[in-house]
């Protein structure tokens, strides 16, 4: 403190979402020293994007009946509270949503509702996922959903140059687009 590099927690809250907080508190086991930079909140920032970005656009589903991954996550958890361990089995999770989601909906979305559960044991991914991934202190809702909507219209038209024009102003914004069958959504990259 008397070098004054510390940061109170009413600080970095006004600097991160405290999902993001708590990621970065989990990832490293209790037993080590945390070491708050930018960089790790960043870090924490991404790894919930990642979990976000899957579960997006999945329907409601029923978990799946195989508990091969549960059991792996409670295997983690009663190994000493670890933590990282059992985020890196709901990243493994995260895959298999993503291997499926193109191809097989509904089991992505089992995948999925399993996700959310035990994420939801460590205080993670309690956030719709569009929510998560398009609220951005430094982003103007409005403006991003009306260029998409002008966007949309251009392409309708078939005017690509200007359809371009608009993703080119909105990936200066640091907004990814991604178009897909369901329409287009958006994130705010870092």
């Amino acid at each position: 403190k008397s070098l004054g590099n510390f940061t109170t927690i009413r600080d970095a809250l006004a600097q991160h979402r405290p999902e993001e907080i708590r990621y970065f508190m989990i990832a490293s086991h209790y037993r080590s020293p945390l070491s708050y930079s930018a960089s790790n909140l960043q870090s924490a920032k991404s790894g919930l994007e990642r979990f976000y970005t899957a579960l997006r656009d999945l329907p409601e589903a029923k978990e799946l009946d195989d508990n091969h991954y549960e059991q792996r996550f409670i295997d983690k958890m009663d190994d000493d509270f670890n933590t990282p361990e059992a985020l890196a089995v709901l990243f493994e999770l995260t895959r298999e949503i993503n291997r499926h989601k193109e191809n097989n909906t509904a089991l992505a979305a089992q995948y999925g509702s399993l996700l959310k559960r035990l994420a939801g044991v460590l205080g993670l991914l309690q956030d719709n996922p569009n929510n998560f991934l398009q609220n951005d202190k430094d982003v103007d809702t409005a403006k991003v959903e009306a260029l998409i909507l002008a966007r949309k219209q251009a392409r309708a038209e078939k005017n690509w140059g200007e359809s371009d024009r608009i993703r080119n102003e909105l990936a200066a914004m640091n907004i990814v687009l991604e178009d897909s069958a369901n329409g287009t959504t958006w994130r705010k990259e870092n």
